[in-house]
């Protein structure tokens, strides 16, 4: 399925099929995604796709407001990408705003007729704009003459803008840093107002979607849980069974809640150990699903498969597709035993696929690669077989992190569970730098990490940090125990803070 036609394919109906979307086109920026987080903090669903996607696939979303991402090209570059032909023409006839940010401001003054210019300023990091026309749809009367801190990243400058724009704010170094086209309904921002580091932004983004597009903020997680269930229950048969990989971590529990929700017993979850996990984490996440979830859950102890197949492997890469490999083919002999025991073989496959997940397996534009699906079927977290015969089902493909956390509260799902760190797919294996097989790397990282997360609980900071782990590194050095000289392994001690997983800072 193609990208934008599978994120359509996708939507919830209570999104109000595109008339309260807004699509942001992807061009590069690192930003970009913040950008669809931004939008949907404010009670708006939002979808990234590829700046290049076919206009065709667009015009099947039917977006109210499109957004032009930024991006690291110069509009003069040979090939620099830009949005499809003929779309300018779709967003008038469709009556969409369209936004551009940073390089999506350029490309859209360069492709209206205006010109864009190496810049003299080359603005980057913190700026002061100033508002200049009262009559400013994105400011507004209060904001002319005032000054608000904004982030700047760019080489080239707006220098002559299209027939019918006017600009409505500078930077203090005299550079255009917002136009409008109100009667077009095309807008532009040279600067990032989905950053932190542009305080007003967010305000900025109110004013465009409510006051300016007029779109509602309809997405809501109770209608998302309820749409969710319907097309589970519409996907899979009255009679069919569904097999559900459960890691222990927060997205797995969520889908299988949700699943077990809309299906019952006909879904049967498998944990597999498979010798890559955290300390005692067999033991405490059965517990958990039996006595707390009472879902039903077959522990499958695949250890000494999977640590055998990546016996002299080095490469994560190489690490992630055996043991995404090695997965199926305990899903596959689960899903026979299972069709021996009640007498028919299971369709499906859940898994807890995350629209980071989705837009990550995606190389961005302008990269030289190819970018057809921007948002996959197919989640490719461990390297999945194009001959796996379980179909899968990602009811939590559209959702960020902090989306499902909100969806496991509406289902009941434990805190305990829900604030959990995230733990990678393939386990302690891309945590271990080099050969997990060798020594005793794998327990020693299962006591180094189960010592320092407790520490961290013990100091009351675990619920504020998103993630801390150690890495086992592949290196000894020099260090004294009991007065004596030694010579051993590291481990490195990491935490970091984030709202969703796509941008990290260190705590």
């Amino acid at each position: 399925m193609g990208s934008a036609a599978a994120a359509a394919a996708a939507l919830p109906a209570s999104a109000g099929s595109g008339e309260n979307l807004v699509l942001i086109l992807d061009y590069g920026s690192q930003y970009t995604h913040l950008i669809t987080r931004r939008v949907r903090q404010l009670g708006v669903l939002s979808l990234c796709v590829s700046g290049t996607a076919p206009l065709a696939a667009l015009e099947s979303l039917r977006p109210r407001a499109i957004v032009l991402s930024g991006g690291p090209h110069s509009v003069h570059a040979e090939g620099a990408p830009t949005f499809p032909e003929g779309f300018l023409d779709f967003a008038d006839g469709a009556g969409a705003h369209v936004l551009g940010v940073c390089y999506g401001m350029q490309l859209l003054v360069q492709s209206l007729g205006g010109a864009v210019e190496p810049g003299e300023r080359q603005e980057y990091g913190k700026m002061e704009v100033e508002g200049t026309a009262p009559s400013s749809a994105l400011y507004g009367e209060a904001e002319t003459g005032k000054r608000q801190t904004v982030w700047m990243s760019h080489g080239d400058e707006v220098v002559r803008l299209p027939e019918g724009f006017e600009v409505v704010a500078r930077s203090v170094e005299g550079a255009v840093a917002a136009i409008e086209n109100r009667e077009k309904r095309f807008y532009g921002l040279q600067y990032h107002p989905e950053v932190t580091h542009s305080p007003q932004g967010m305000e900025t983004l109110r004013r465009f979607l409510f006051d300016v597009c007029g779109i509602k903020a309809d997405w809501k997680m109770q209608d998302v849980l309820d749409e969710e269930i319907k097309t589970i229950q519409s996907m899979v048969g009255p009679d069919e069974d569904v097999i559900c990989a459960l890691s222990g971590g927060v997205d797995s529990t969520v889908v299988a809640t949700l699943v077990h929700k809309a299906i019952g017993d006909r879904l049967h979850c498998v944990f597999v150990d498979n010798g890559l996990l955290r300390y005692k984490e067999r033991e405490r996440v059965m517990s958990t699903f039996e006595s707390d979830l009472h879902l039903p859950v077959t522990c499958v102890d695949a250890s000494e498969q999977f640590l055998s197949m990546l016996k002299g492997i080095e490469d994560p890469e190489q690490k992630r597709k055996i043991i995404g490999r090695e997965f199926i083919a305990v899903f596959d002999d689960f899903a026979h035993k299972l069709e021996q025991k009640v007498g028919k073989r299971p369709e499906y496959l859940v898994q807890g696929t995350l629209y980071p997940d989705v837009i990550e397996s995606c190389p961005p534009p302008g990269s030289g690669r190819t970018h057809s699906h921007t948002i996959k079927s197919h989640h490719n977290v461990g390297g999945l077989p194009k001959d796996m015969k379980l179909k899968l089902i990602e009811p939590l493909k559209l959702l960020f992190k902090d989306e499902v956390r909100k969806l496991g509260s509406i289902l009941n799902v434990p805190d305990s569970f829900l604030k959990r760190h995230p733990f990678p797919g393939p386990g302690l294996a891309v945590r271990v730098l080099g050969d997990v097989t060798q020594g005793n790397a794998l327990d020693t990282l299962r006591q180094v990490d189960d010592i320092f997360v407790q520490a961290i609980k013990d100091a009351g900071l675990y619920d504020k940090i998103w993630q801390a782990f150690a890495v086992f590194l592949p290196v000894q050095t020099v260090g004294v125990q009991g007065d004596q000289r030694t010579h051993s392994n590291a481990v490195v001690l990491r935490a970091i803070t984030s709202e969703d997983g796509m941008t990290a800072d260190w705590h």
